[in-house]
């Protein structure tokens, strides 16, 4: 486990270098003039010299190598420099938001993962059942269903028409503190639109995996011998049916970021949405390469996660030749 841990940390070096030079390149492609976004308002009765100084300072009249160098060798150090939209050390912006974001993601995919194996359970005990023609249709609906829309629907349904739940937000409009009754309150819609959209991947792929274990013949000789139903499909088909999931854990990662930006800006949660967004149109160069290096690193270590989960629980898998 150790060694296959070394070796995806060896390879996943590159892939950062490479995606934080590919960051760099097309921001300095990007139509967007971090001169004018830093400046805003003032910027527009601003004289050229002056621009072109504040151009200086902020290093914008280098090459993008250069830059990007010069945020490699620093990041390395652990300073990953100094955020010119949020006027914040990077790091620091980081720090304030990633609690918030994985908070909301951690919520949203630990709810995909339970209710999708129920009901793929469920559906495959009785193929062809209405049970499972419900949950198979609903699953292909939520699919094909962009993630924004179910948030705006939900947000119509559960804040304008039921008044139940918040819009969004993370606490109450006259609040002044953050208290954990305010958090859990207003991260049910958005974890729940996110979990939502994740929900079909896990609900068919452990409605496949379970019903072609149920299938197989060692669980047939299982009912042969007398045992119960529950026995046999918790004790032998439910463990290889869910051997696949793990395999979609790490796959879906990226999906999972993506969804929690659009999730995230649409219920004003206070994570990494916001800071994803001003740092693109601002060209924010520190700041981009730090968040995207971050969901980059998110995606390669849910790739890990998966492998060794796969490894574990299946034993015809061995780690040492993955």
């Amino acid at each position: 486990m150790a060694r296959l841990a070394g070796r995806r940390t060896l390879l996943a070096a590159p892939v950062l270098l490479v995606v934080t030079f590919g960051v760099f390149a097309i921001a300095a492609a990007s139509p967007f003039d971090p001169v004018k976004a830093y400046a805003g308002t003032a910027g527009l009765g601003a004289d050229q010299e002056t621009l072109d100084r504040l151009r200086s300072n902020l290093g914008a009249d280098q090459p993008f190598a250069e830059r990007w160098w010069r945020w490699l060798s620093t990041a390395l150090t652990g300073d990953l420099g100094h955020s010119s939209v949020m006027r914040q050390p990077v790091a620091q912006v980081i720090g304030e938001r990633l609690v918030w974001s994985t908070l909301l993601c951690a919520v949203a995919f630990i709810v995909a993962v339970l209710a999708g194996t129920l009901l793929g359970v469920l559906a495959a005990r009785r193929p062809g059942s209405w049970l499972d023609r419900t949950v198979t249709s609903l699953a292909y609906t939520l699919e094909a269903a962009p993630v924004f829309w179910i948030a705006l629907l939900a947000i119509w349904l559960f804040a304008l028409q039921l008044g139940v739940l918040p819009a969004g937000g993370l606490t109450d409009t006259a609040s002044e503190q953050v208290s954990a009754g305010q958090v859990a309150n207003h991260i049910v819609l958005p974890a729940g639109v996110l979990a939502v959209s994740q929900l079909p991947w896990f609900t068919l792929y452990v409605r496949q995996g379970v019903g072609d274990a149920l299938a197989e013949d060692p669980v047939r000789g299982a009912r042969a011998r007398g045992l119960s139903e529950r026995t046999v499909l918790l004790g032998h088909a439910l463990r290889s049916g869910l051997l696949p999931v793990l395999t979609l854990i790490g796959s879906r990662v990226p999906e999972l970021i993506t969804g929690a930006l659009l999730v995230e800006s649409v219920f004003s949660w206070p994570g990494i949405a916001a800071a994803t967004v001003e740092a693109a149109t601002a060209v924010d160069f520190p700041l981009l390469a730090a968040l995207t290096t971050l969901a980059t690193a998110a995606v390669l270590a849910g790739n890990l996660i998966a492998d060794l989960l796969y490894g574990l629980f299946d034993p015809r898998v061995k780690l040492s030749e993955m």
